[in-house]
């Protein structure tokens, strides 16, 4: 097996996961333009500590259910029908992401950003249930194994594609907002066509199950 495949579906599973505009993103891009780019890479670096304890967490949790074979059968049921309703919602009737909301993105703490962003990153459990299913998936494609080599190449992709997303918001984030209208007013059609084509491999592979 190609070790560098966990790296890059671990990277790109992180960004299609982190770009869009949220709380944690909006506010890295806050303490950006209140302390400077040094503070948000500090607050960054918080979020970031966190997200691999979630993620690592989450392959060992994928792994205890690869080895029960009806468990998979039924995440990918349930998988299937979320994919789905993502890929609905997300292209007839998600509403444009509005960058603007940053500037109601309250900072409060100027002395640890380190543990603000350990904190915010910590309230967000969206990160577990997701790179379960990524893990699965990976590992039914015969692209993944849960040894130790190939856990952690995919935990380091999806920090390395997380941190590229948030150092793009700290950096880029005002030039984001004047010069980025296109992909701003595409992203739902980009994520609802994605969602679409996990779904239509999610389908495939339960068809196969049966049949």
């Amino acid at each position: 097996m190609n070790v560098l495949l966990p790296f890059f579906c671990g990277y790109f599973a992180a960004v299609i996961g982190v770009i869009p505009p949220g709380l944690i993103n909006l506010t890295a891009a806050k303490v950006s333009l209140v302390d400077g780019k040094k503070r948000a890479m500090v607050f960054v670096l918080g979020v970031l500590l966190i997200i691999f304890f979630q993620t690592y967490i989450s392959v060992i949790f994928a792994q205890y259910i690869d080895r029960h074979n009806e468990v998979v059968i039924l995440l990918r049921e349930i998988g299937l029908v979320i994919f789905i309703a993502l890929t609905v919602y997300f292209l007839k009737f998600a509403k444009k992401p509005n960058v603007s909301q940053s500037e109601h993105v309250v900072v409060k703490s100027k002395r640890s950003r380190f543990f603000v962003g350990m904190f915010i990153s910590a309230i967000n459990f969206f990160p577990i249930p997701y790179y379960v299913l990524i893990s699965i998936a990976m590992s039914t494609y015969g692209i993944f194994t849960f040894e130790t080599l190939p856990v952690f190449i995919f935990v380091f992709g999806v920090i390395l594609g997380s941190s590229t997303v948030f150092y793009l918001y700290v950096v880029f984030f005002n030039k984001m907002k004047s010069k980025a209208d296109y992909f701003i007013n595409n992203m739902n059609k980009m994520i609802g066509t994605i969602t679409g084509l996990v779904a239509v491999f999610t389908l495939f592979n339960l068809v196969k199950d049966y049949f």
